[in-house]
């Protein structure tokens, strides 16, 4: 089943007052509590604000840019119809809007998942 990366921009929030934020926060928790309870939920967060570490092949670390996302969630749903669906409630409840980008199905990695066994892969009809 096709998965989906729902972002949102660091500054997406920032036109809400400081009083609704416990309103927003309520309202996004009970939309990711729909989502895990429909068995979509992979997995989400906000990030951090900091900035990025570029690590170069041999190994060297440098700082990056700032953070430009403000959050991320992860949902596998069978079409993009549906994720546009989760998108608008998620959108509705952070009172921003919501990019939807597909994440692409690499057959090899999926079969290492079922080799190893620990975690879940997804489906080979992706």
């Amino acid at each position: 089943m096709p998965q989906y990366v729902l972002v949102l921009d660091v500054h997406a929030m920032d036109h809400i007052p400081d009083e609704d934020m416990p309103d927003v926060d309520k309202a996004a928790h009970a939309v990711s509590q729909e989502a895990i309870d429909a068995g979509v939920w992979v997995c989400g967060s906000g990030l951090e604000g900091q900035r990025a570490s570029i690590v170069a092949a041999d190994g060297t670390v440098t700082d990056g840019p700032p953070v430009t996302v403000g959050g991320l969630t992860v949902i596998e749903v069978p079409s993009r119809e549906e994720a546009h669906k989760w998108a608008a409630k998620w959108a509705a409840a952070c009172r921003c809007d919501q990019e939807v980008w597909e994440l692409g199905f690499d057959p090899k990695i999926e079969a290492m998942l079922r080799q190893a066994g620990n975690r879940k892969s997804r489906p080979d009809d992706a």
